[in-house]
C-alpha cells in the first residue's frame, strides 16, 4: 500500500492514532490527526506531533477537509456510523481502522483472537506457546501494543498474534488471519450496538477473508459461536469444557485432550495450570488449538501451560492481609466476565466481598444474581452505575456505596472475615473514574498494598505474600 503523497486523516489521538500518524508520515503521507478533546488536553506525545509536521485538529473536522481526504484511519472508540466517517466515505475516502492498516504492511502470518471475555489471557498464552516452541512470534493489538508498531519487526517466517475487539473488527476489509479464534459472545457494549446480533456480527467478521487452508477455532459450548461452524470456509476446530468432541479439544476429568482422526493425546492437566477458573480452561484449550495449528509441539506446550501465570488485571492475586486474600480482575469489564470471576472462587471455603461498578454498558446485571446470593458476603459499589447495580442486585446481598477506590478497599476489608476473598471485578468500563482498566487495577493494587499500614495489628497478623 503506497501512501506517499496521500492526504490522510486519523481520527482519535490515543495510542493507536499516534502510532498510525507517525507510521504514515514517515512513509510520505500528508497527515492530520483529529480528536474531540481540546488540544491542550491531548497527551504530550500527541501534542508533540505538531512539531513533526503533522496537522492537529481538535473538535469537529471541517467539511472542506473531508472532501479532500483520500484515507481515513479511525480509532476503535469512534462509531463507524458517525457522520464524518460516512461523509468521508461518500466523498471517496478509504475508511479503515488501525488493524486493517497494519495488516496491509505486516509480513508473515496472523493469528487473530476475539471474544467477549478471555482475549488477553488467550493472546498472551498463544504468544508464549509459540515462542517456547521455537517459532518467531510477536504479540499486539487490543492487548496494548498497537499492531501498526509491529510492522517493522514482522518477518516472512514469523507469526503475529493479535487480540481483536469488536470495535477493531468493524473496520477490517482485507485483514486475513491464518488462524482465527472466537472464544465466546455474551452481551457486551450494548451502549454501542443495537442488539446482541449486531455485536456478534462484528465478531464474526474475523472469518470474512479466511480460505480453506486456514483454521477457525470455535467454542463449541457457546450457542452463538458454535452456530457459525457450518458456514465458514476455513477448517473448523472446536473446543469444549462441557463434553467430549468427536474431533477437537476438550476437558475430560482433569485432562485437556486433543482428538483427531489419528487418535487423541493429553496435552495438559488442569492441576498443572496456574490459571484459576473453568473459563481459563476454555482459554487454554483455544490457545492449545492455535499452537497445534501453527505446528508447536505438544510436549513444549505442556511445559508452557504449567509455567504460564495470570496476566496482570485478570484474576491476579495481589496479596493476603489478615487472612483475607485480594484479587484484581479489573479487566472484568462486562457482566459475563464478573460471572466467570465469581465462578472461579465457587469452591473456596470463604465468601467474596465484591467491588463492582463503573461506567455501565446497558447490559442487565441479573446474570450475577444467583452467584451474588450464594457466594457474595457484601457488594461494595463504585462509579456511575452503582445505583443501577444496587437496584438489580441489592436484594441478594448487603451493599454499600464507596466514594473512591481507597474507600472501597477499606470498606471491603472491614466487611471481610478470615478466609474471605476481596475481589475487584467491576462488570463495567472504567472511564467514569479512571483512565483505563489498567489504571483502575493499579490503583486497586496500590490501595491493597498500603492497607497493611492502615489496619490494626490484630487483623494483619499472619500476612503472607
Amino acid at each position: 500500500m503506497d501512501v506517499a503523497g496521500k492526504k490522510v486523516l486519523i481520527i482519535g489521538a490515543a495510542r493507536s492514532g499516534i502510532a498510525c500518524a507517525k507510521f504514515l508520515a514517515t512513509r510520505g503521507a500528508t497527515v492530520a490527526l483529529n480528536d474531540q478533546k481540546p488540544f491542550e488536553d491531548w497527551s504530550p506525545e500527541a501534542q508533540a506531533l505538531k512539531s513533526e509536521g503533522i496537522g492537529c485538529i481538535s473538535g469537529e473536522v471541517p467539511g472542506w477537509l473531508l472532501d479532500n481526504i483520500e484515507l481515513v484511519v479511525v480509532s476503535p472508540g469512534v462509531p463507524t456510523k458517525s457522520i464524518p466517517l460516512r461523509y468521508a466515505e461518500r466523498a471517496g475516502a478509504d475508511v479503515i481502522g488501525e488493524v486493517e492498516l497494519a495488516s496491509r504492511y505486516l509480513k508473515g502470518r496472523i493469528i487473530g483472537i476475539t471474544g467477549s471475555n478471555g482475549k488477553t489471557t488467550t493472546t498472551a498464552l498463544i504468544g508464549e506457546l509459540l515462542k517456547d516452541a521455537g517459532l518467531t512470534v510477536q504479540v499486539g493489538g487490543n492487548i496494548g501494543t498497537p499492531l501498526i508498531s509491529l510492522v517493522d519487526s514482522s518477518s516472512e517466517d514469523g507469526w503475529t498474534v493479535v487480540e481483536l475487539s469488536s470495535f477493531q473488527l468493524e473496520t477490517i476489509k482485507d485483514f486475513h488471519p491464518t488462524v482465527a479464534i472466537v472464544l465466546n459472545v455474551t452481551p457486551n457494549h450494548m451502549d454501542r450496538y443495537e442488539s446482541i446480533t449486531d455485536y456478534a456480527a462484528a465478531k464474526h467478521k474475523i472469518f470474512m477473508n479466511q480460505t480453506p487452508g486456514d483454521a477457525a477455532i470455535l467454542n463449541a459450548d457457546d450457542a452463538i459461536v458454535s452456530s457459525w461452524a457450518k458456514g465458514l470456509r476455513a477448517h473448523v476446530v472446536e473446543f469444549s469444557v462441557a463434553r467430549e468432541l468427536d474431533e477437537g479439544l476438550f476437558l475430560r476429568g482433569d485432562d485437556l485432550v486433543s482428538r483427531t482422526s489419528d487418535g487423541e493425546k493429553v496435552l495438559a492437566r488442569r492441576e498443572e495450570m496456574s490459571l484459576r477458573g473453568r473459563h481459563n480452561v476454555e482459554n487454554a484449550l483455544a490457545a492449545l488449538a492455535a499452537g497445534l495449528a501453527c505446528g508447536a509441539s505438544p510436549d513444549s506446550m505442556r511445559g508452557t501451560i504449567s509455567r504460564f501465570k495470570p496476566v496482570e488485571h485478570r484474576l491476579e492475586f495481589v496479596r493476603e492481609i489478615g487472612g483475607v486474600k485480594f484479587y484484581n480482575d479489573s479487566k472484568a469489564t462486562s457482566v459475563d466476565a464478573t460471572v466467570k470471576a465469581l465462578e472461579a472462587f465457587a469452591n473456596e471455603p470463604g465468601q467474596v466481598v465484591l467491588i463492582v461498578g463503573g461506567k455501565g454498558k446497558k447490559a442487565p446485571y441479573s446474570p450475577l444474581a444467583e452467584l451474588v446470593q450464594t457466594k457474595v458476603r457484601r457488594l461494595i459499589l463504585i462509579g456511575e452505575d452503582a445505583d443501577t447495580i444496587a437496584k438489580e442486585l441489592g436484594k441478594y446481598a448487603t451493599h454499600e456505596r464507596a466514594s473512591d477506590m481507597h474507600d472501597a478497599v477499606a470498606q471491603a476489608f472491614q466487611s471481610a472475615e478470615v478466609g474471605d476473598i476481596v475481589l475487584l471485578a467491576p462488570a463495567c468500563a472504567s472511564f467514569d473514574m479512571f483512565e483505563s482498566f489498567e489504571h483502575r487495577g493499579k490503583v486497586f493494587k496500590d490501595e491493597v498494598s498500603s492497607l497493611e499500614f492502615r489496619v490494626p495489628s490484630s487483623r494483619s497478623r499472619g500476612e503472607s505474600q
